[in-house]
């Protein structure tokens, strides 16, 4: 009786496989269109951002002092609960994947507004509230090139790794508490 169930397994084995996008080898020959998809256009606003990024990575010490300026903006691009439970004392919060043009207008409503941004790489030794990501897609990256995408000009990041236990930069939140 057993060997009628591997006869059948084996035989239904290609079905599954033609089925199952994992198993595909080749991408569509010619492009799908989409107007709301721009890889080429990501790529190419990436490459002229990255110079003047480089350029904008703050120490602790700066980001700190800027950050207790009037105007400026700590923005927080990760996700709500992630922020709930620690973030910079004084951030605004708005996730990534909420960035559209109305979102940032509420939260950032002059371009030319000061924003600092950070994200789980800046920080060491809270791994349920900043989780480390790959580097290769640390959340500055991306947020960086949204917001200068999105037209805004003074954009700031905290450069360097730091541990939460012994960081100058104030902390506030639930695992804070």
């Amino acid at each position: 009786m057993k060997l009628p169930i591997i006869f059948a397994i084996a035989a239904l084995a290609p079905l599954y496989a033609a089925e199952n996008p994992i198993q595909q080898k080749a991408a569509p020959a010619r492009p799908i269109p989409n107007e709301l998809i721009d890889y080429p256009k990501y790529l190419q606003i990436a490459r002229e951002v990255q110079p003047l990024r480089e350029k904008r990575r703050l120490t602790e010490e700066q980001f700190a002092t800027m950050a207790a300026e009037p105007g400026t903006i700590v923005l927080d691009a990760r996700s709500a609960d992630k922020f709930k439970l620690r973030h910079i004392r004084g951030a605004v919060s708005l996730p990534f994947t909420d960035f559209t043009v109305d979102s940032l207008a509420k939260v950032i409503p002059e371009k030319t507004t000061r924003v600092l941004i950070y994200c789980n790489n800046n920080f060491l030794g809270a791994p349920v509230s900043l989780p480390g990501k790959k580097a290769e897609i640390a959340l500055n990256i991306s947020t960086y090139i949204a917001l200068a995408t999105y037209g805004y000009t003074y954009i700031y990041e905290l450069g360097p790794l730091l541990d939460v236990k012994t960081t100058k930069l104030p902390f506030e939140g639930d695992e804070v508490k």
